[in-house]
């Protein structure tokens, strides 16, 4: 059995709003950091970014 979908990586600007996943966690300072940490890690890790529209990204492989 071959996992086809997981989350490869956080990137939030509030460290209160994740925490404890498992998952690499990477806090931005702004709107700013946030979108280019986000992106530079979509094309490191072949990922997909997905919004959650609470000031949290997460960066999928599917």
């Amino acid at each position: 059995m071959e996992i086809e979908k997981f989350i490869l990586a956080v990137v939030t600007l509030d460290r209160h709003k994740v925490g404890g996943c498992g998952t690499p966690l990477f806090y931005a300072a702004d709107k700013k950091e946030q979108d280019t940490i986000a992106t530079y890690l979509a094309r490191i890790t072949s990922g997909v970014i997905h919004d959650l529209e609470n000031g949290v990204y997460i960066i999928v492989r599917h």
